[in-house]
């Protein structure tokens, strides 16, 4: 199993490299086509009482993107960059979506609330709600230039859990070992979703260790957090929205919990 059409989003930030590393090292371990999509809001060029698009900047920071992707991937099958030149918010966020649409796996960036916003605030969020595809979505903090040796997977019997676990396979495939994690009021409940998941893992070649963990109505999604720096993990699968696989967390208020605050990679799908 293999990924073999990825998309990374590219825009002018200083990110864009470290997504567009790990997007390469993707597609040269499954030998996949790699497209390079670069979009971002940006304002007409005023003359006088004028508009005229693209502006200068738009476009400086559109030739330096299709540069830098092209040497990044040069050693690749087949790579191709693509520029959305639109620069409204709905504009961006619906062309980013249709390209998602087309490919096996899509690498984004966390929003940066400390730096100006290139792109909408909800980029991610929607990608993952709207375009059908799983999403790793890269932390703005951190070099990861390959994620899935150490996976964690956050588990219980929801839809979202099950359709990010499949879609994780290919990127957890050789993996060292993956560590399930189910979060249960019951622990016969967790320990029976978790067995269920370990067997799954292991009729593909995966290795896994379970962990049921007791909660109560709230720390949920710390709690995850910290699961991910206590076992050294380089990837967090899960679902998204819905409940992420909890019936305590807020329709949708986990998923964003986990997009503000990740520390690690995160591969999302709903």
């Amino acid at each position: 199993m293999s990924f073999k059409n990825l998309m990374v989003h590219l825009d002018a930030g200083e990110r864009t490299a470290t997504r567009v590393e790990l997007a390469v090292s993707l597609a040269k371990k499954h030998q996949a086509r790699l497209v390079g999509v670069f979009g971002q809001r940006a304002q007409a060029q005023q003359v006088g009482v004028v508009a005229s698009w693209p502006s200068q900047e738009y476009t400086d920071a559109r030739d330096a993107s299709k540069a830098a992707f092209e040497k990044a991937a040069a050693g690749l099958p087949h790579a191709e960059w693509h520029d959305i030149n639109r620069g409204s918010d709905t504009e961006v966020l619906r062309n980013i979506i249709d390209y998602a649409r087309h490919v096996d796996l899509v690498v984004l960036g966390q929003h940066d609330e400390r730096v100006k916003a290139l792109v909408p605030e909800e980029l991610a969020m929607d990608v993952i709600l709207d375009c059908g595809r799983p999403v790793l979505v890269v932390p703005y903090a951190g070099n990861f230039a390959e994620v899935g040796t150490h996976p964690l997977i956050a588990w219980n019997d929801a839809r979202e859990a099950a359709h990010a676990l499949n879609d994780a396979l290919p990127l957890i495939q050789d993996c060292d070992e993956a560590m399930v994690l189910s979060f249960a009021s019951r622990r016969e409940d967790g320990e029976s979703s978790c067995a269920g998941v370990a067997r799954h893992l292991a009729a593909h070649g995966i290795k896994a260790r379970t962990e049921v963990m007791l909660v109560q109505d709230f720390g949920i999604m710390d709690m995850l957090l910290n699961r991910i720096t206590d076992r050294g993990a380089d990837l967090l699968v899960m679902g998204a929205h819905g409940h992420i696989g909890f019936p305590f967390v807020n329709r949708g208020g986990g998923t964003r919990y986990i997009l503000r605050h990740m520390t690690v990679p995160v591969l999302m799908s709903n």
